[in-house]
């Protein structure tokens, strides 16, 4: 479990994201350093899990100069509930009130980065430039989970998906939107279809049990509920397994903790394993 951006989480993605790499890298020197004095260096998988901003963190770290000797090591990436294209076309309107709130009055950086406001310029801003970098291409498997029941991330920034609101947005922002979702496809895409697995999961929590509070109104119980559920435990300690992709894809339909882990049907020119 990563430490270096513990209480830190409110500032510039790009200062979390070099406190990150530097702990990876530490990380990573320690074990290799170790694993050479015994003589039993073998192949070495980097894998990432993230929620939520936590996603955003790992790209950046990724983006980082000094991550590049180390990129090759990539595996295995789990991205839960991440806003990978920021909170463009959020639909949650009192979620919305709250960010502008918080950008009105406290000038959260990181805040303003997430709603492309950083720059009166948007293609000066963080995510798009953040979305030409390279970060997903060199891992093997990836795995985006997401909950239409989340209001605290748009369900197609977690999922790097197309909306509706942006398919029929014919302005600037409508265009750096599709520019930055097809950033991001084409780092998915493998070169060819037995190179990397890509899938989209849906997670449908039994929303039943939470009663009528400020969480489910402002759509923040699924979002949390992703940490709080064993649903996702079996996930984590298979993250650097060769088989997490092939587990996942076989557990099509599970119950857990009050939840329903499906994947979602394939629509027309769309694959579970990108070609």
């Amino acid at each position: 479990m990563s430490e270096s951006n513990e209480d830190k989480t409110s500032g510039d993605f790009r200062e979390m994201g070099l406190r990150l790499a530097q702990e990876v890298i530490a990380f990573l020197k320690k074990k290799m350093d170790k694993a050479t004095r015994h003589g039993v260096l073998g192949d070495i998988k980097l894998s990432f899990v993230g929620h939520s901003i936590g996603n955003v963190i790992i790209r950046t770290a990724l983006a980082e100069s000094i991550m590049e000797p180390y990129l090759r090591y990539l595996y295995s990436y789990v991205s839960i509930s991440g806003p990978h294209l920021g909170y463009l076309y959020s639909s949650n309107s009192l979620f919305n009130s709250g960010l502008w709130l918080l950008k009105k009055f406290k000038g959260t950086r990181c805040i303003h980065q997430l709603t492309l406001t950083d720059d009166p310029d948007i293609q000066n801003t963080f995510f798009y430039k953040l979305c030409k970098q390279k970060t997903l291409q060199h891992f093997k498997n990836i795995i985006l989970l997401s909950s239409p029941q989340d209001g605290y991330v748009p369900y197609h920034s977690a999922r790097i998906d197309m909306c509706q609101a942006a398919s029929g947005d014919h302005s600037k922002k409508g265009k750096i939107f599709l520019e930055m979702l097809n950033d991001c496809l084409d780092q998915i895409r493998p070169a060819s279809p037995d190179h990397r697995a890509f899938l989209r999961c849906d997670v449908n929590f039994d929303t039943s049990s939470y009663g009528k509070n400020l969480n489910t109104f402002i759509g923040r119980a699924a979002h949390i509920e992703f940490l709080e559920s064993e649903l996702l435990g079996p996930v984590f300690p298979a993250v650097s397994e060769t088989q997490i992709c092939s587990e996942i894809e076989d557990r099509e339909t599970r119950d857990a903790a009050g939840g329903v882990l499906k994947r979602r049907p394939v629509a027309d020119g769309e694959s579970d394993s990108v070609d």
